[in-house]
């Protein structure tokens, strides 16, 4: 039967050199098969008091027939135009209520049966979640009752989520602001039927616009219609009786955010020109503040299409940006205005500005801080405390500020300045806490406020909590989780005065489940779940950390599993699987920190090789791939040189614990790990077979830019031809599995890439196999789809690398004829 099952594959694989094949959605081996099919635990969500958790459960896949409902791709959305939702969005289909420290759940009343359930949205008492219900003809709003386990239906199904942010609650806890669909919404027009009424054109004036490659953009005068349809709504708040009226005529709303103290709304707009260069994130729009009862105070924010910006990673527009509400006022905005014009080019003291402005939003704002880099962001405390945030991508620096938002006179005292990729230096993140206005806010207790930080350090990682006095500066260790056999993950501070924790702790074959841990006490442990392990074939397989070094000395990682039931004492050679993706570095210290836990929960999932421990291989997965580029050096200028120096001290690692064939091991990877996959097979001969998914292979496709890479193509053409598997197929001989989604959406990764490419290979004799995805986008969702990757990828590993040395003969036969 085996001799028959590889004749097979041999016949499927080798066979349709030169023709098309249509074998239907295939499924993989038993072995994996019921991997695939174990039930997910549900998702967890728990009130900031710590007393009720609400458990959420959905199922892992959805189906090729979910997929294949209608969808409208415009200006960077996809939509149903049928529901109006986002044709993509993950749902929920069953709620569950439990005591945080109750063993057993509680059924919620009244939900309805086969529920698509998603935007879940706690009430600013959190006694209650509004969330959407998907019906087939659109969706509606629930409320469900957390003290009663009663979920309730709100609407008809007309609420319109095509742009996001569908539901947001009033301050009483009694009714809703939710975008519905306007009563005179005009009928879609059908691009299959729809006559033109003359050609597309567009204009260059002169302005340099070097944007990514965006998909799904909006193409013509149809597409416009379309969208700016299918983006209106109405604004109209719903009682929880049920009632409702309307708050703001039909507009293009996108974001909408109430004061803290509830007596405004902020309200984003979207308005006209639209752009065929730009997604809708940078249509022109006006952001307007309201009052409860409706009535325009004043427009605060006039925003210009965005198409043109500097280049660089670090161009920002000009003007008033990341407009928000301080968390710690009632009814204080703020908002960040660049210094350099935008232009990382431009030499200046300071990147950024940040103003607010209190009720009534009169005048031009107040100055509170001042960021050396790019702003990204403010953690708000009190009066006289605040935090802020900055990074510069050029540099991989990152600063954090603590400063008095009351006197712009004070110095902001730098209390961190590192580089973002160095983990082991991270400090954390600051505890927040709900405030009087169910905002977060730094939890400030007698002058200190506390840090959460993962912990990796060179001999593990150990997730800690830091006290850190706001006038000194100085921090305090508090607590250090001691675990060598197995990883905690700090979530949440339930109650820092009594030292309350949320935690998840995991090991290898111990599922995650969630704990109450009390910092203060030792060993003091309440657990919230108790979820089953449902992958127990996993159960007992081999799983360490590797390190190893590159040629130049550069230490390196890799998450080594042995095949089930592998005897460690025998050291039967095996073929492996080496599954990695590239990243950029700009120091070597960075690029070697080890930050992968050996104590993680081995999680399959489609995009996993861990499956194939199942099927006799060994199992490289998260092999570093570092690619560091220093001082005035950019990584990319070698990155082929780096990328085989990395594979090659993978394969040199393991082979010399001798748990490997080194002639049978394949490489893989997904959208840049798909890049670095062709790039091995074309300039080394260290693999039998590879396997590329979602990849771009042509870089001159992608000309302003890419993944780390921010020189055009004029700046450095050299990169861009050097870099490409598309520019150096004549050399490729070894065995490439091409996967993608038809539907990828991905910026640079257009389904193209993948079809001029396998073109290239198969014009050139190269053994190659392209499978195209039916609806599928950069990351898969159909069940059909998925298990379909999984026969794929099994069959080529079996054919190509498992059984490379019976097949090689016949396969150089086939691909001469």
């Amino acid at each position: 039967m085996q001799k028959f099952t590889i004749l097979l594959a041999l016949f499927l694989f080798i066979a349709p050199v030169s023709a098309q094949e249509n074998t239907g959605y295939q499924k993989p081996p038993k072995e994996i098969l019921e991997l695939v099919d174990a039930p997910l635990a549900p998702s967890v969500l728990m009130d900031d008091e710590g007393e009720n958790v609400v458990l959420l459960y959905r199922d892992a896949y959805k189906s090729i027939a979910e997929l294949s409902e209608s969808e409208m791709r415009l200006a960077g959305l996809r939509i149903n135009p049928k529901t109006n939702i986002g044709s993509r969005t993950n749902y929920y289909n069953n709620i569950e209520l439990k005591k945080a420290t109750a063993t057993n759940s509680r059924t919620v009343s009244g939900l309805p049966e086969n529920g698509r359930f998603s935007y879940f949205n706690w009430s600013p008492d959190q006694k209650k979640i509004a969330f959407l219900h998907t019906t087939a003809i659109g969706v509606e709003v629930w409320v469900l009752d957390i003290e009663n386990s009663i979920a309730t239906k709100l609407t008809e199904p007309k609420v319109n989520a095509n742009m996001g942010d569908p539901i947001n609650w009033f301050k009483d806890n009694t009714s809703l602001l939710v975008k519905m669909l306007p009563k005179n919404k005009k009928e879609l027009i059908n691009p299959d039927e729809a006559v033109p009424e003359g050609p597309t054109i567009s204009v260059s004036s002169g302005e340099k616009a070097q944007n990514r490659t965006y998909q799904d953009l909006l193409k013509n005068p149809n597409d416009e219609a379309n969208f700016e349809q299918l983006a209106l709504s109405e604004l109209t708040t719903v009682s929880l009786s049920g009632t409702s009226k309307t708050f703001l005529p039909a507009g293009m709303y996108s974001s909408i955010s109430f004061s803290p103290n509830g007596n405004y709304v902020l309200i984003s707009k979207l308005k006209r020109p639209f752009s065929y260069l730009v997604p809708y994130y940078r249509f022109p729009y006006d952001e307007l503040v309201y009052n409860i009862s409706g009535d325009l105070i004043k427009k605060v924010n006039e925003v210009p299409l965005d198409e043109v910006r500097p280049k660089g990673f670090m161009a920002t527009r000009t003007g008033k940006r990341n407009m928000s509400w301080r968390a710690d006022k009632p009814a204080t905005l703020y908002w960040v205005e660049a210094m350099d014009g935008g232009d990382p080019e431009t030499s200046v003291p300071y990147r950024d500005v940040v103003y607010e402005v209190a009720e009534p939003f009169t005048g031009k704002g107040r100055e509170i801080f001042k960021t050396i880099n790019r702003f990204s962001g403010i953690s708000w405390g009190d009066d006289e405390t605040a935090v802020g945030y900055d990074y510069w991508w050029n540099d991989r620096n990152t600063k954090t500020y603590l400063f008095n938002p009351s006197n712009a006179a004070s110095t902001p005292v730098i209390i961190s300045d590192r580089n973002y990729q160095d983990q082991y230096s991270d400090p954390g993140n600051f505890v927040m806490k709900q405030n009087e206005y169910n905002r977060d806010v730094l939890e400030i207790i007698d002058g200190e406020a506390f840090l959460i930080g993962e912990g990796f350090s060179e001999k593990g990682q150990f997730p800690f909590v830091d006290a850190f006095d706001l006038k000194t500066q100085e921090t305090k260790r508090l607590y250090q989780s001691p675990y060598t056999d197995k990883k905690e993950s700090l979530r949440a501070a339930v109650d820092m005065k009594k030292g309350k924790l949320l935690v998840r702790i995991e090991s290898p074959n111990e599922y995650p489940n969630y704990y109450f841990r009390n910092i203060y006490k030792k060993n003091s442990l309440t657990p919230v779940t108790d979820f089953e392990n449902p992958y127990k074939s996993l159960a007992n397989v081999h799983k360490e950390v590797i390190t190893y070094k590159r040629d130049d000395g550069l230490e390196l990682e890799g998450t080594l599993y042995l095949p089930v039931g592998y005897d460690t004492s025998k050291k039967e050679k095996k073929p492996m699987i080496l599954w990695a993706y590239p990243r950029e570095f700009k120091d070597k210290s960075s690029a070697s920190q080890n930050t992968t836990n050996p104590n993680e929960f081995i999680y399959p999932y489609y995009g996993s090789p861990i499956y194939w421990v199942t099927r006799g291989y060994v199992v490289l997965d998260d092999a570093a791939f570092p690619i560091v580029g220093e001082g005035e050096e950019e990584p990319n200028d070698s990155f082929r040189e780096q990328l085989v120096g990395n594979a090659k001290a993978a394969i040199d690692a393991v082979d010399a614990m001798g748990y490997i064939d080194r002639e049978r091991v394949g490489v893989g990877g997904h959208s840049y790990g798909a890049f670095m996959v062709a790039n091995l097979l074309s300039h080394s001969d260290l693999f039998a077979a590879g396997i590329a998914r979602s990849g771009a292979y042509n870089r001159t496709l992608t000309p302003f830019g890419f993944q780390s890479e921010e020189r055009s193509y004029w700046d450095s053409p050299e990169t861009y031809y050097n870099m490409s598997p598309f520019m150096h197929a004549d050399k490729m001989k070894t065995p490439l599995l091409l996967i993608h989604g038809e539907a990828d959406n991905n910026s640079g990764t257009y389904p193209l890439q993948s079809e001029r490419y396998f073109n290239a290979l198969k014009g050139l004799g190269a053994p190659a196999r392209l499978v195209m995805l039916p609806k599928e986008s950069h990351g898969y969702r159909a069940k059909e789809s998925i298990l379909h990757l999984l026969w794929e990828q099994d069959t080529w590993l079996e054919t190509y690398v498992k059984n490379r040395d019976k097949n090689d003969l016949q396969v150089s036969e086939e691909i001469k004829k």
